[in-house]
């Protein structure tokens, strides 16, 4: 095999991506994973005391076991879990490389990052959805008081927080900030609290909301952020709230348009998802192969890591059933 010469070139070292060299491995292709940070870096990037939804063993990757301490594993139990396959089985991966073009040949594709150029026969993107935050589109949200990601919430204790969204990052950050000291204000679009809001922190929302611990406004849309205030717009009307800090956590997308310049089509509705083969998962582009959330389009709550960890699987056999590789 040539220098940078690969049966397959992934896109993206998370979960998915990492099951997927884990199986080209397995079956003997040659193989690089392409991350532009660090192992696993979505999860990297979540909240420092995220607890999962799921159980430990719908995480699991190729059946290799993960053991945590409590039935919902906690983001540095994954990031271990992760981190320990990923050396312990020597995968291939180089991290902290952004990929920036996939050009395709006439039998292979040409991918230029930032630091390299590869030739590979077949691509496989798994590259999520946590880049890109939905934008308010409002005036003020480029001030630096305003955040699309949350870390942690000793920062904001003292402040007068305001926090947008109603889904588990949002509800989480509220109930974290409220605890450490922030006043927080929630902005809920809607009209209550989003029903996919983990099951076990939906009631003690809910009861900080009902004894004003938190002041949730539903049905409200915050439709200018100055430096000392936001103004929202209430069914009662426009009020103005004094604040210090805003986290816009109204939600990711993916990078579409790194997948339409691959040539990849998208639906033509809001949802924009990705059209690929749901029994090989390769793409419209011939050789180019989607796992993961990204199938998922707009509908980033439709793919999770325990139901996409089967397109490892189903995109490795494909590639096997072609004559030529590397």
């Amino acid at each position: 095999m040539k220098d940078n010469w690969f049966d397959v070139l992934i896109i993206g070292g998370g979960p998915i991506g990492i099951a997927c060299g884990l199986e080209a491995k397995k079956k003997g292709l040659s193989y690089v994973i392409i991350e532009k940070g660090p192992i696993v870096n979505s999860l990297y990037n979540y909240p420092v005391n995220m607890q999962f939804f799921s159980s430990s063993e719908k995480l699991e990757i190729d059946d290799i076991p993960f053991i945590s301490k409590a039935a919902k594993p906690d983001r540095a139990e994954a990031l271990e879990y992760y981190r320990r396959i990923t050396t312990s089985n020597n995968i291939n991966i180089n991290l902290f490389e952004k990929v920036n073009a996939v050009t395709k040949n006439y039998s292979d594709f040409t991918v230029i990052t930032t630091k390299n150029k590869y030739q590979a026969k077949h691509i496989i993107v798994a590259t999520g959805f946590y880049d890109l935050p939905k934008k308010l589109k409002i005036e003020g949200e480029d001030l630096n008081k305003v955040s699309h990601y949350y870390k942690e919430p000793h920062f904001y204790a003292g402040q007068k927080l305001a926090i947008i969204g109603a889904s588990n990052s949002a509800i989480d950050a509220a109930l974290e900030c409220y605890r450490k000291g922030a006043e927080v204000s929630l902005i809920i679009r809607g009209s209550e609290v989003g029903q996919r809001v983990k099951y076990w922190v939906r009631p003690d929302i809910m009861n900080r909301i009902n004894e004003g611990s938190i002041k949730a406004y539903f049905n409200a849309e915050v439709t200018e952020i100055q430096e000392h205030s936001i103004k929202v717009n209430t069914p009662d009307g426009n009020i103005k709230l004094e604040n210090d800090f805003v986290l816009a956590l109204t939600g990711y997308q993916p990078n579409f348009k790194f997948l339409v310049n691959m040539g990849i089509k998208l639906s033509d509705d809001e949802k924009k998802i990705p059209e690929y083969d749901k029994e090989t998962m390769q793409t419209n582009v011939k050789g180019i192969y989607l796992a993961g959330v990204i199938c998922g389009g707009m509908e980033t709550h439709k793919w999770f890591i325990e139901n996409s960890r089967v397109h490892a699987k189903m995109i490795i056999k494909s590639i096997l059933s072609k004559a030529t590789l590397v």
